[in-house]
């Protein structure tokens, strides 16, 4: 045996097998809560209301009669269905053990893929209303070169799903053994 494959010998005796295959599992999943629209479903009630009121007790809005203003309620809550059905059907987020997949588009879809070990921050916003109804906006920030910065609207139960994606953030990185530091 020369020194070469004494030297060989001891290399394959300190490393460690490599067993970094570690199976994914999806942690959460969702998509654009339809509670995040009830201030604008209300205030499409208000408008349509006011539609209907307003031309008996406002004289420059006589033209619009009650055929008129129907029409205009029709097309009022068409409009709220339609910002709806981008806002719910447009967008699907998927969280499993070692990514992070979102997904946008409702003809044609773009699927990206953040690496969990790439989320550098997660934090959640929520207005008045959305505390009341546990909805809000988580903000990503991430060292991914295509979204770097990725806005969640509209997502139910915002502090728990914020909070497991921090924490599977901070497992992976326990796991890899990457630090804050360390980037």
């Amino acid at each position: 045996m020369n020194a070469a494959d004494k030297f060989r010998e001891q290399v394959q005796s300190t490393q460690e097998p490599v067993e970094d295959y570690e199976p994914e599992e999806e942690l959460w999943n969702g998509g654009y809560s339809a509670k995040a629209m009830v201030g604008t479903w209300i205030l499409l009630g208000i408008l349509s209301v006011a539609t209907l009121i307003l031309p008996f007790f406002v004289a420059f809005l006589a033209f619009l009669t009650v055929p008129i203003s129907l029409g205009v309620i029709v097309v009022i809550w068409l409009v709220g269905a339609v910002v709806y059905g981008v806002r719910r059907f447009g967008v699907h987020y998927e969280l499993t053990s070692q990514r992070f997949i979102h997904q946008t588009g409702i003809l044609t879809r773009d699927t990206d893929r953040i690496e969990v070990i790439d989320i550098d921050d997660v934090s959640f916003t929520q207005g008045p209303v959305q505390r009341l109804l546990g909805v809000g906006r988580i903000t990503i920030t991430s060292s991914d070169r295509s979204h770097p910065l990725l806005h969640m609207i509209g997502i139910a139960d915002v502090k728990n799903v914020a909070g497991v994606i921090d924490d599977v953030r901070r497992k992976e990185r326990r796991r890899r053994s990457l630090h804050i530091e360390a980037i």
